[in-house]
């Protein structure tokens, strides 16, 4: 425990029955904690603005949506260096620091919160370093990776990542919770509009303890900082982590390629936003500018001087692989998607069947509050939480059937699924009574979370089985980065297509979208000749 590991061959039968599978069980189980925190503070702002409205908070709902696109954002460009950290940090020094940075914003959106009067600028900087959270999905998924022989690696990639999705619902059934009372003290506000929790409706008049949301995390971040740093290893072997220098330099290290990442999605949202959120007003299209981010990050990564610049040349590698291409694509169908509608089914909920969508003078009018529409806060943890407890199954079913003939049943699904989804959203957004489509509006967006669950753990195993030991790991890293600008694409895109009256658009692209993913996913897997056969 806390030592570095040389010689370690999970390959080697004997080794790891006498040895490697008590070592990766643990570093395992300290893992799924640490990145379930990642994801519950990354994705908080789906909860959180929610009862801001609920609250009176002083802002439109569409400010309040840029809280969620600026953490989806940030979280995903921040994946890109992330993906680089465990052979240039180590493991154990990367879990550890990683997880303790998450304090930083948990305690900033704690005494954010406790102030109405707090200003837009600063929930956006507060959503902006929850990005830190996004980002540690990577760095955990390339270091479980190494510590687990191929032949499991779909169950303990679908583990350590369905456990760590739990971070999601997690979030959304604790946050509720744990505004209803004064667990850190503080000032309460009082409920303009109908909230709710896990178990039932709380009405207008009642006490809220919002900054809970935030500071609710210390509990598990302190103890997990200390067994990150007491409980795991860094391996040293040459194919994963040979030559990391001292905690502190690693630390420094991670900060800075960091710090590259907080540039370019600062550059990205500033070219996007409109100007009276802080951004340029330019108004450039998410189409364009996320390409760039992307491609700006990697340049400026690479340009790294020294040992870590050389480290990157090497693991760069993954990007001259036809398969790294094809399957960034395939995940971002599967993963882009759950943590996407994760991020706004909440707000979804609230802004489609929250209010009564009326015709006034001609004008459809979205802003009549539904007295017997149903509490966002009661809803949206099914979702993730479906989505997050199947997919360990998803990956040990791809073990036995192979992880592409998983991933095309899953997506012809998914396509059924969102027109099924986007017929409904439609009928409610132009209903005053938008509750009598509720349930089969979250029936299908149900079976659309089980089918994103399913198909991430088959992805992942087919990138385990596809890619030699050294490059699984950046691969499994660079494709998590990429699917999960979901996380900022699907918020905004819901947004915009509310704004314009058509939410079902949203719906129409991702179906397409997936229906791409399928012709990809035959071509490369599972037709006569395919490159590699249903891996």
């Amino acid at each position: 425990m806390g030592q570095d590991l040389r010689n370690y061959t999970p390959e080697d039968e004997s080794y790891w029955a006498s040895t490697g599978k008590a070592i990766a069980t643990r570093n395992l189980w300290i893992s799924i904690p640490s990145l379930l925190c990642g994801f519950a503070v990354w994705l908080y702002w789906g909860i959180i603005t929610v009862q801001m409205i609920n609250l009176g908070f002083s802002f439109e709902k569409s400010e309040l949506f840029t809280l969620a696109a600026i953490a989806g954002l940030t979280g995903a460009t921040l994946r890109i260096p992330s993906t680089f950290f465990i052979r240039i940090a180590g493991g154990r020094n990367t879990i550890f620091f990683t997880t303790a940075l998450l304090m930083i914003p948990a305690v900033g959106a704690g005494i954010a919160l406790q102030n109405p009067d707090t200003p837009l600028w600063q929930f956006q900087v507060l959503a902006f370093l929850s990005g830190i959270g996004g980002g540690n999905f990577s760095s955990s998924m390339s270091n479980i990776s190494f510590f687990y022989p191929k032949k499991v690696q779909g169950y303990a990639l679908g583990m350590n990542a369905g456990l760590g999705n739990f971070g999601v619902t997690t979030m959304q059934i604790v946050i509720p919770l744990v505004m209803t009372f004064g667990l850190f003290g503080g000032e309460p506000m009082i409920l303009e509009n109908t909230s709710g929790t896990l178990i039932g409706k709380i009405p207008a008049g009642t006490e809220t303890y919002i900054h809970n949301a935030g500071y609710v995390w210390l509990l598990l971040l302190i103890p997990l900082a200390f067994a990150g740093w007491f409980g795991m290893n860094n391996i040293r072997d040459e194919d994963v982590s040979p030559d990391i220098p001292s905690p502190v330099g690693a630390f420094s290290t991670i900060t800075f390629m960091l710090l590259i990442g907080f540039v370019t999605a600062a550059i990205g949202l500033w070219l996007m936003l409109p100007a009276k959120v802080g951004g340029s007003g330019f108004m450039v299209s998410k189409w364009i500018v996320l390409p760039i981010v992307i491609a700006l990050t990697v340049f400026l990564l690479k340009l790294i001087p020294g040992q870590v610049g050389q480290n990157l040349t090497r693991q760069y590698r993954i990007f001259g692989n036809k398969h790294t291409w094809a399957m960034t694509v395939i995940y971002t169908m599967t993963f882009g998607s759950f943590i996407g509608y994760s991020a706004a089914l909440a707000l979804t909920i609230k802004v489609v069947f929250g209010f009564q969508h009326l015709m006034v003078d001609g004008v459809m009018t979205h802003d009549t509050v539904n007295a017997n529409g149903p509490s966002a806060l009661m809803f949206a943890w099914m979702g993730p939480f479906i989505g997050a407890l199947i997919r360990p199954v998803g990956g040990m079913i791809a073990d036995k059937l192979g992880g592409a003939r998983v991933t095309q049943w899953i997506s012809f699904v998914m396509v059924g699924s969102a027109l099924g989804v986007a017929y409904f959203i439609q009928a409610a957004y132009a209903s005053a009574t938008p509750e009598q489509y509720f349930i089969p509006f979250l029936g299908l967006f149900l079976i659309l979370f089980a089918a994103t669950g399913i198909g991430n753990g088959s992805t992942f195993r087919t990138i385990a089985v596809a890619f030699n030991k050294e490059q699984a790991g950046p691969v499994l890293g660079w494709t998590a980065a990429v699917a999960a600008y979901g996380a900022f694409i699907i918020p905004k895109v819901f947004g915009e297509q509310m704004k314009a009256g058509t939410p079902e658009y949203a719906l129409y692209g991702f179906a397409v979208f997936y229906a791409v993913c399928i012709a990809i996913n035959w071509w490369f897997y599972l037709r006569p000749g395919a490159y590699i056969k249903n891996p």
